[in-house]
Protein backbone atom coordinates (compact mmCIF):
# COMPACT_ATOMS: atom_id res chain seq x y z
CA UNK A 1 0.00 0.00 0.00
CA UNK A 2 1.38 3.58 -1.30
CA UNK A 3 0.59 5.65 1.69
CA UNK A 4 0.87 9.19 0.73
CA UNK A 5 -0.34 11.35 3.58
CA UNK A 6 -3.36 10.08 5.81
CA UNK A 7 -4.88 12.06 8.71
CA UNK A 8 -7.03 10.26 11.27
CA UNK A 9 -10.38 12.50 11.66
CA UNK A 10 -9.90 11.63 15.87
CA UNK A 11 -6.76 13.90 15.94
CA UNK A 12 -8.25 17.35 17.34
CA UNK A 13 -6.78 19.96 15.81
CA UNK A 14 -6.13 21.71 18.99
CA UNK A 15 -3.48 20.55 21.24
CA UNK A 16 -3.56 20.02 25.23
CA UNK A 17 -2.45 22.46 27.29
CA UNK A 18 0.44 20.07 28.75
CA UNK A 19 1.22 22.95 31.68
CA UNK A 20 -2.04 22.08 33.58
CA UNK A 21 -2.59 18.14 32.39
CA UNK A 22 -5.82 16.56 33.13
CA UNK A 23 -5.91 13.66 36.03
CA UNK A 24 -6.54 10.37 34.33
CA UNK A 25 -6.26 7.69 37.44
CA UNK A 26 -8.40 9.22 39.83
CA UNK A 27 -7.76 11.33 42.98
CA UNK A 28 -6.45 9.42 45.20
CA UNK A 29 -2.42 9.15 45.13
CA UNK A 30 -1.29 6.07 44.19
CA UNK A 31 2.88 4.76 44.35
CA UNK A 32 4.04 3.26 40.80
CA UNK A 33 7.56 2.23 39.53
CA UNK A 34 8.24 2.90 36.26
CA UNK A 35 11.29 1.15 34.74
CA UNK A 36 13.02 2.89 31.78
CA UNK A 37 12.37 6.30 33.02
CA UNK A 38 15.07 7.96 31.63
CA UNK A 39 13.86 7.12 28.25
CA UNK A 40 11.78 9.29 25.61
CA UNK A 41 8.43 7.67 27.24
CA UNK A 42 9.27 6.74 30.59
CA UNK A 43 10.43 9.95 32.00
CA UNK A 44 7.36 11.51 30.30
CA UNK A 45 4.48 8.96 31.78
CA UNK A 46 6.60 9.73 35.27
CA UNK A 47 6.62 13.00 34.87
CA UNK A 48 2.53 12.77 34.13
CA UNK A 49 2.52 10.42 36.90
CA UNK A 50 4.16 13.05 38.95
CA UNK A 51 1.89 16.09 38.12
CA UNK A 52 -1.07 13.80 38.67
CA UNK A 53 -0.64 13.68 42.22
CA UNK A 54 0.85 10.65 42.25
CA UNK A 55 4.38 8.69 43.75
CA UNK A 56 6.92 7.30 41.44
CA UNK A 57 9.75 5.42 41.63
CA UNK A 58 12.16 5.51 38.44
CA UNK A 59 14.51 2.63 36.99
CA UNK A 60 16.86 2.87 34.24
CA UNK A 61 20.60 1.72 33.70
CA UNK A 62 20.99 4.71 31.52
CA UNK A 63 22.66 2.85 28.76
CA UNK A 64 24.64 3.88 25.88
CA UNK A 65 22.08 3.26 23.38
CA UNK A 66 22.05 6.49 22.11
CA UNK A 67 23.68 9.89 23.46
CA UNK A 68 23.64 10.21 27.09
CA UNK A 69 23.11 13.53 27.48
CA UNK A 70 19.52 13.43 26.17
CA UNK A 71 19.13 10.75 29.09
CA UNK A 72 20.85 13.19 31.28
CA UNK A 73 18.51 16.14 30.91
CA UNK A 74 15.70 13.80 31.42
CA UNK A 75 16.39 12.44 34.71
CA UNK A 76 17.61 16.29 35.75
CA UNK A 77 14.13 17.58 35.30
CA UNK A 78 12.66 14.00 36.82
CA UNK A 79 15.00 14.66 39.91
CA UNK A 80 13.78 18.17 40.41
CA UNK A 81 10.22 16.65 41.17
CA UNK A 82 9.66 15.79 45.35
CA UNK A 83 7.18 12.55 44.35
CA UNK A 84 9.46 11.19 42.16
CA UNK A 85 12.72 8.56 43.53
CA UNK A 86 15.22 7.67 41.19
CA UNK A 87 17.33 3.88 40.99
CA UNK A 88 20.10 3.40 38.69
CA UNK A 89 19.41 -0.70 38.38
CA UNK A 90 18.61 -2.86 35.42
CA UNK A 91 16.12 -4.75 35.03
CA UNK A 92 17.44 -8.00 33.42
CA UNK A 93 19.43 -8.44 37.06
CA UNK A 94 17.12 -10.94 38.72
CA UNK A 95 18.72 -8.79 42.33
CA UNK A 96 16.37 -5.75 41.58
CA UNK A 97 13.41 -8.04 42.64
CA UNK A 98 15.58 -8.01 46.20
CA UNK A 99 16.48 -4.50 46.08
CA UNK A 100 12.16 -3.46 45.86
CA UNK A 101 11.99 -6.51 48.52
CA UNK A 102 8.78 -4.94 51.22
CA UNK A 103 7.53 -2.64 48.94
CA UNK A 104 3.77 -1.75 47.36
CA UNK A 105 3.13 -0.46 44.25
CA UNK A 106 -0.10 0.05 42.67
CA UNK A 107 1.05 -0.26 39.82
CA UNK A 108 4.50 -1.81 37.66
CA UNK A 109 5.04 0.56 34.21
CA UNK A 110 7.97 -1.59 32.36
CA UNK A 111 9.04 0.80 29.59
CA UNK A 112 12.97 -0.20 30.03
CA UNK A 113 14.20 -1.32 26.39
CA UNK A 114 17.32 -1.46 24.44
CA UNK A 115 16.17 1.16 21.81
CA UNK A 116 17.11 0.45 18.44
CA UNK A 117 15.22 -1.46 15.31
CA UNK A 118 18.21 -1.72 13.47
CA UNK A 119 20.91 -2.13 16.09
CA UNK A 120 19.32 -5.60 17.07
CA UNK A 121 20.54 -7.37 14.24
CA UNK A 122 24.11 -6.68 15.01
CA UNK A 123 23.50 -7.27 18.56
CA UNK A 124 20.24 -9.41 19.65
CA UNK A 125 21.70 -10.74 23.03
CA UNK A 126 21.31 -7.56 24.94
CA UNK A 127 17.65 -7.09 23.17
CA UNK A 128 16.88 -10.61 25.08
CA UNK A 129 18.37 -9.62 27.92
CA UNK A 130 16.45 -6.15 28.48
CA UNK A 131 13.01 -7.31 26.65
CA UNK A 132 12.23 -11.00 27.45
CA UNK A 133 14.78 -11.36 30.81
CA UNK A 134 14.02 -7.97 32.28
CA UNK A 135 10.60 -9.02 31.22
CA UNK A 136 10.16 -11.84 33.33
CA UNK A 137 12.30 -10.12 36.59
CA UNK A 138 9.15 -7.20 36.43
CA UNK A 139 6.67 -10.04 36.18
CA UNK A 140 8.56 -11.64 39.60
CA UNK A 141 8.41 -8.17 41.12
CA UNK A 142 4.71 -7.97 40.61
CA UNK A 143 4.27 -11.46 42.00
CA UNK A 144 6.17 -11.08 45.08
CA UNK A 145 5.48 -7.63 45.91
CA UNK A 146 1.97 -8.63 45.68
CA UNK A 147 1.64 -5.55 42.56
CA UNK A 148 -1.78 -6.86 40.45
CA UNK A 149 -1.35 -4.07 37.76
CA UNK A 150 1.25 -4.61 34.94
CA UNK A 151 1.35 -2.60 31.72
CA UNK A 152 4.40 -3.24 29.45
CA UNK A 153 5.71 -1.99 26.02
CA UNK A 154 5.89 -3.64 23.05
CA UNK A 155 6.35 -2.62 19.31
CA UNK A 156 4.66 -2.10 15.85
CA UNK A 157 7.57 -3.68 14.74
CA UNK A 158 6.11 -7.14 15.63
CA UNK A 159 3.49 -6.91 12.66
CA UNK A 160 6.05 -8.02 10.10
CA UNK A 161 6.32 -6.72 6.69
CA UNK A 162 2.87 -7.18 4.69
CA UNK A 163 0.65 -6.24 7.75
CA UNK A 164 -3.42 -4.62 6.93
CA UNK A 165 -3.67 -0.93 6.57
CA UNK A 166 -4.43 0.09 9.14
CA UNK A 167 -3.31 -2.58 11.61
CA UNK A 168 -5.21 -3.75 13.97
CA UNK A 169 -3.89 -6.16 17.30
CA UNK A 170 -5.65 -9.10 15.77
CA UNK A 171 -3.34 -8.79 12.93
CA UNK A 172 -0.56 -11.51 12.77
CA UNK A 173 2.77 -10.53 15.22
CA UNK A 174 4.27 -14.02 14.72
CA UNK A 175 6.79 -12.87 11.60
CA UNK A 176 8.87 -10.20 13.42
CA UNK A 177 11.59 -9.28 10.76
CA UNK A 178 14.08 -8.40 13.83
CA UNK A 179 15.34 -9.55 16.80
CA UNK A 180 14.04 -6.15 18.55
CA UNK A 181 10.59 -7.35 17.82
CA UNK A 182 10.79 -10.68 18.33
CA UNK A 183 12.02 -10.26 21.67
CA UNK A 184 8.97 -7.67 22.18
CA UNK A 185 6.88 -10.80 21.20
CA UNK A 186 8.61 -12.40 23.81
CA UNK A 187 7.98 -10.27 26.15
CA UNK A 188 4.28 -10.02 25.43
CA UNK A 189 4.07 -13.97 25.73
CA UNK A 190 5.70 -13.57 29.34
CA UNK A 191 3.57 -11.57 30.44
CA UNK A 192 0.51 -13.64 29.21
CA UNK A 193 1.72 -16.68 31.34
CA UNK A 194 2.03 -14.80 34.47
CA UNK A 195 -1.43 -13.38 33.52
CA UNK A 196 -2.86 -17.06 33.51
CA UNK A 197 -0.92 -18.26 36.63
CA UNK A 198 -0.86 -15.59 38.91
CA UNK A 199 -3.82 -13.50 38.17
CA UNK A 200 -1.94 -9.95 37.17
CA UNK A 201 -4.03 -7.96 35.28
CA UNK A 202 -1.87 -7.16 32.14
CA UNK A 203 -1.99 -4.33 29.29
CA UNK A 204 0.15 -4.43 26.51
CA UNK A 205 0.82 -1.15 24.84
CA UNK A 206 1.79 -1.49 21.24
CA UNK A 207 3.78 1.96 20.39
CA UNK A 208 4.20 3.19 16.68
CA UNK A 209 6.59 6.07 16.01
CA UNK A 210 6.75 8.44 18.79
CA UNK A 211 8.25 11.81 18.38
CA UNK A 212 8.36 15.13 20.52
CA UNK A 213 10.67 17.41 22.77
CA UNK A 214 13.88 15.36 24.09
CA UNK A 215 12.92 12.49 21.58
CA UNK A 216 15.16 9.53 20.74
CA UNK A 217 17.99 10.88 18.65
CA UNK A 218 18.19 7.59 16.93
CA UNK A 219 14.68 8.41 15.17
CA UNK A 220 13.92 10.09 12.03
CA UNK A 221 12.06 13.20 13.41
CA UNK A 222 14.82 14.55 15.81
CA UNK A 223 17.29 14.02 13.24
CA UNK A 224 15.65 15.83 10.50
CA UNK A 225 15.09 18.54 12.82
CA UNK A 226 18.40 18.71 13.67
CA UNK A 227 20.35 18.21 10.19
CA UNK A 228 17.98 20.76 8.71
CA UNK A 229 18.56 23.69 11.97
CA UNK A 230 22.04 22.69 11.27
CA UNK A 231 22.38 23.17 7.52
CA UNK A 232 23.49 19.29 7.40
CA UNK A 233 22.75 16.97 4.66
CA UNK A 234 19.45 14.94 5.42
CA UNK A 235 20.30 11.29 5.19
CA UNK A 236 17.38 9.08 4.42
CA UNK A 237 17.35 5.36 3.97
CA UNK A 238 15.72 4.11 0.46
CA UNK A 239 13.45 6.94 -2.22
CA UNK A 240 11.75 8.13 1.30
CA UNK A 241 8.49 7.19 0.12
CA UNK A 242 7.76 5.09 2.92
CA UNK A 243 5.57 6.06 5.67
CA UNK A 244 5.36 5.90 9.37
CA UNK A 245 3.05 6.29 11.42
CA UNK A 246 3.58 8.93 14.11
CA UNK A 247 1.91 10.12 17.26
CA UNK A 248 3.32 13.15 19.95
CA UNK A 249 5.02 11.87 23.20
CA UNK A 250 2.08 13.74 25.54
CA UNK A 251 -0.64 11.28 23.22
CA UNK A 252 1.15 8.39 24.23
CA UNK A 253 2.22 8.95 27.95
CA UNK A 254 -1.25 9.67 28.19
CA UNK A 255 -2.35 6.50 26.79
CA UNK A 256 0.10 4.58 28.85
CA UNK A 257 -1.32 6.28 32.27
CA UNK A 258 -5.03 5.35 31.15
CA UNK A 259 -3.68 1.24 30.24
CA UNK A 260 -3.22 1.04 34.15
CA UNK A 261 -6.83 0.06 34.17
CA UNK A 262 -8.26 -3.38 35.01
CA UNK A 263 -8.64 -5.30 31.33
CA UNK A 264 -7.66 -8.55 32.46
CA UNK A 265 -4.90 -9.28 29.38
CA UNK A 266 -5.12 -6.67 26.88
CA UNK A 267 -2.77 -5.93 23.65
CA UNK A 268 -3.74 -1.97 22.52
CA UNK A 269 -2.59 -0.67 19.98
CA UNK A 270 -1.19 3.04 20.76
CA UNK A 271 0.34 5.87 18.24
CA UNK A 272 0.31 5.86 14.46
CA UNK A 273 -2.63 7.44 14.01
CA UNK A 274 -1.11 9.81 11.59
CA UNK A 275 0.92 8.33 8.84
CA UNK A 276 3.04 10.81 6.28
CA UNK A 277 5.73 9.50 3.93
CA UNK A 278 9.23 10.59 4.53
CA UNK A 279 9.66 12.82 1.67
CA UNK A 280 6.29 14.65 3.01
CA UNK A 281 7.71 14.62 6.95
CA UNK A 282 10.75 16.24 5.35
CA UNK A 283 8.59 19.24 4.21
CA UNK A 284 6.54 19.95 7.03
CA UNK A 285 10.08 20.13 8.89
CA UNK A 286 10.89 22.21 6.29
CA UNK A 287 8.17 24.56 6.93
CA UNK A 288 8.24 24.29 10.75
CA UNK A 289 11.96 25.37 10.72
CA UNK A 290 12.03 27.94 7.70
CA UNK A 291 15.12 26.09 6.32
CA UNK A 292 15.22 23.79 2.75
CA UNK A 293 16.58 20.41 3.40
CA UNK A 294 19.79 18.97 1.84
CA UNK A 295 18.32 15.15 1.17
CA UNK A 296 20.69 12.65 0.26
CA UNK A 297 19.15 9.25 -0.39
CA UNK A 298 20.81 5.82 0.47
CA UNK A 299 19.93 1.98 -0.03
CA UNK A 300 16.68 1.13 1.72
CA UNK A 301 17.24 -0.70 5.37
CA UNK A 302 16.09 -4.39 5.44
CA UNK A 303 15.48 -4.27 9.22
CA UNK A 304 12.43 -1.58 8.71
CA UNK A 305 9.29 -1.69 7.58
CA UNK A 306 7.85 -0.28 4.18
CA UNK A 307 5.35 1.28 6.63
CA UNK A 308 3.15 1.66 9.72
CA UNK A 309 -0.17 2.60 10.21
CA UNK A 310 -1.97 1.69 13.42
CA UNK A 311 -5.54 0.75 13.97
CA UNK A 312 -6.60 2.73 17.36
CA UNK A 313 -10.46 1.79 17.66
CA UNK A 314 -9.47 -0.66 20.26
CA UNK A 315 -7.71 1.96 22.37
CA UNK A 316 -10.56 4.24 21.68
CA UNK A 317 -13.14 1.82 23.18
CA UNK A 318 -11.02 0.46 26.03
CA UNK A 319 -9.09 3.08 27.26
CA UNK A 320 -11.04 6.05 26.14
CA UNK A 321 -7.72 7.20 24.45
CA UNK A 322 -7.71 9.65 21.33
CA UNK A 323 -4.97 11.63 20.37
CA UNK A 324 -4.85 15.34 20.92
CA UNK A 325 -2.12 16.76 19.42
CA UNK A 326 -1.71 16.68 15.18
CA UNK A 327 1.10 16.44 12.94
CA UNK A 328 1.85 20.01 12.42
CA UNK A 329 1.28 21.02 16.01
CA UNK A 330 3.46 18.20 17.44
CA UNK A 331 6.42 19.17 15.31
CA UNK A 332 6.41 22.84 15.93
CA UNK A 333 6.60 22.00 20.18
CA UNK A 334 9.56 19.82 18.72
CA UNK A 335 11.28 23.01 17.22
CA UNK A 336 10.39 25.16 19.88
CA UNK A 337 11.84 23.05 22.16
CA UNK A 338 15.14 22.26 19.93
CA UNK A 339 15.84 26.11 19.53
CA UNK A 340 15.38 26.73 23.12
CA UNK A 341 17.87 24.21 24.17
CA UNK A 342 20.03 24.12 20.75
CA UNK A 343 23.36 25.15 22.75
CA UNK A 344 23.25 21.48 23.46
CA UNK A 345 20.70 20.01 21.53
CA UNK A 346 22.61 20.53 18.00
CA UNK A 347 25.65 18.80 19.33
CA UNK A 348 23.77 15.32 20.19
CA UNK A 349 24.77 12.43 18.52
CA UNK A 350 22.49 11.67 15.58
CA UNK A 351 22.98 8.62 13.36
Amino acid sequence: MNIKHVVSIRVSQKPLDTTQPPRMTGDNMANYLVTGSAGFIGARTAELLVKDGHTVIGVDNVNHAYDLRMKEYRLKRLQAMDSYTFHKLDIADKTIIEQFKGETFDGVINLAAWAGVRASVNNPWIYVDSNVTGTLNMLELCRHSGTRKFVVASTSSIYGENPPYPTPESASSSEPLQPYAASKKGAEAMAHAYHHLHGIDVTVVRFFTVYGPAGRPDLSIFRFVQWISEGRPVRVNGDGEQSRGFTYIDDIARGVILALKPVGYEIINLGGHEVITINNLIKLIEDVVGKKAVVEYGPPDPADMRSNWADVTKAGELLGWEPQFNMRAGIEKLVEWYNAERGWASEILTQ
